[in-house]
């Protein structure tokens, strides 16, 4: 076996040369990565505890809830992607060791975003009904009737949640990773139990679960505003900050939420037209892509950790000055991503069988979902983290337009029209949807991998 001693003084030399530097040590970088990975394991499994709840309706009810949650990831991402931008501002300004722009970026952010949200909610509610017959007309009555509850419920919490997302993303800039994670717990684990109250124990199906996500998100929010004015120490946002225009620091802010918000919409609007192709190949399909979605997002954990942790990390060094760091560390993420889907991979795929009963799905689909599943399992390990650190590690330098303008273009040249040729032209199904997602990280990644050996990504100014 070996004097564990010495395996020790192996790995720190190891993480040493890869994950230390003047900017940070290894130390602190997993002390930031550790509560994003806890918060994203978390987020994730309580999506499939939930999904597997609301699958005791019915499929008609898991589809409705699947097909309006990838309108609600298009809506919900507009002002996600501001908060993003808020989280690299606070995190340039945090290496700069400017204090004053910190809190003002923080407090920024947070007005910004929830701005943006009350706007976007009030579209959503509005043109509830127009949005739903455009998109998923050709969807069976009952699961219209579902999708029209949830879609109208989901845009009303959405001031709640991003009043969440824009103080943990403050927080996750200055490294303050335990507190978001705390916040993000409290949010989450609310959402489940009142989900097994409703759906479970009162048996009130889509309602319920529209009820829950209400109470749950409006309830994280009061925490997270109690939090940054009452027990905060690092970000020093006081309540008057929020009513205050600050319009330097919204442009700042919108520098990279922008471009970002603008790649999120294209991008989640293809990701609803592939689900309208599913739409129409039947209820069965919609169930498929529904049971891979969760588990392939359940092997994405560590991974969307990692990307989430390498935008404080980036942003702290260009703020520092030690933009050979950057570069460093982005290499080494990069690595530790691709085997972090070796591994999720070597655990999840012999469980198949058990994690698959959670969803009750039909018999005659349980080949095609295991199928799926494995395509794009063995795919992630070399495309994923290309196609999806890369551009974080961008993003972060202040690079946003480049990295948003490639995931638009390759979103809908190669996701959306091949998908479509692959899965309803040639009907390869599901299948067919799937292959082509991957073939499409494979040259977003590509781009981007150019994009970063390259020095056109250091030459922007945030601060």
């Amino acid at each position: 076996m070996g004097d564990p001693s010495i395996r020790w003084s192996r790995a720190h030399n190891l993480l040493e040369k890869y994950f230390s530097g003047a900017t940070m040590n290894y130390r602190q970088m997993i002390s930031l990565f550790i509560p994003i990975l806890i918060d994203q394991a978390f987020v994730m499994g309580l999506n499939l505890i939930n999904t597997a709840m609301i699958s005791s309706a019915g499929v008609a009810a898991v589809s409705a809830v699947n097909m309006v949650d990838s309108l609600n990831i298009f809506l919900l991402s507009v002002f996600i992607a501001v908060a993003t931008g808020g989280t690299v501002v606070v995190a340039q300004y945090k290496g700069n060791g400017n204090e004053l722009k910190v809190s003002q970026a923080s407090a920024g952010a947070v007005t910004s975003v929830s701005a943006l949200a009350l706007a976007v909610a009030l579209i959503g509610i509005i043109f509830h009904g127009p949005l739903l017959s455009l998109l998923f007309g050709s969807a069976e009555a009952e699961v219209m009737d579902h999708a029209r509850t949830y879609l109208i419920g989901s845009c009303i919490s959405f001031v709640g949640i991003a009043i969440v997302e824009a103080v943990c993303g403050a927080l996750r800039g200055v490294g303050s990773t335990r507190a978001s994670l705390v916040l993000s717990l409290i949010m989450n684990l609310l959402y489940v139990l009142l989900n097994f109250v409703f759906i479970n124990g009162l048996d009130m199906g889509v309602l319920g679960m529209t009820l829950s996500v209400n109470i749950a998100r409006y309830g994280g929010a009061a925490c997270a505003l109690y939090y940054l004015f009452k027990m905060d120490v690092n970000l020093k946002v006081r309540v008057r900050e929020l009513f205050e225009v600050k319009w330097e620091m919204f442009k700042k802010i919108l520098f990279i939420g922008f471009p970002f918000a603008t790649e999120q919409m294209f991008f989640n609007g293809g990701k609803i037209l592939t689900q309208i192709f599913i739409v129409g190949m039947g209820t069965y399909a919609i169930a498929v892509n529904a049971i891979c979605s969760a588990l392939a997002g359940a092997m994405q954990i560590p991974a969307n950790a990692l990307s989430l942790t390498i935008i404080t990390v980036v942003g702290m060094c260009i703020g520092s000055g030690h933009i050979d760091e950057a570069r460093k560390f982005t290499k080494s993420f990069l690595v530790l991503a691709s085997l972090s889907f070796v591994l999720m991979g070597l655990i999840i795929l012999p469980l198949f069988y058990p994690l698959i009963s959670l969803f009750d799905p039909p018999a005659e689909i349980v080949d095609e979902i295991f199928w799926v599943l494995l395509i794009n399992t063995i795919a992630q390990i070399p495309l994923w983290a290309i196609g999806f650190i890369t551009p974080s590690a961008l993003r972060a330098a202040g690079d946003a337009k480049f990295t948003s303008m490639v995931s638009m273009l390759s979103m809908w040249l190669f996701r959306v029209v091949l998908g479509y040729v692959l899965g309803v032209v040639l009907g390869w199904g599901v299948l067919g949807v799937w292959l082509a997602m991957d073939c499409e990280w494979a040259v977003r990644g590509i781009i981007f991998m150019k994009r970063f050996y390259g020095n056109r990504w250091l030459q922007h100014r945030i601060i």
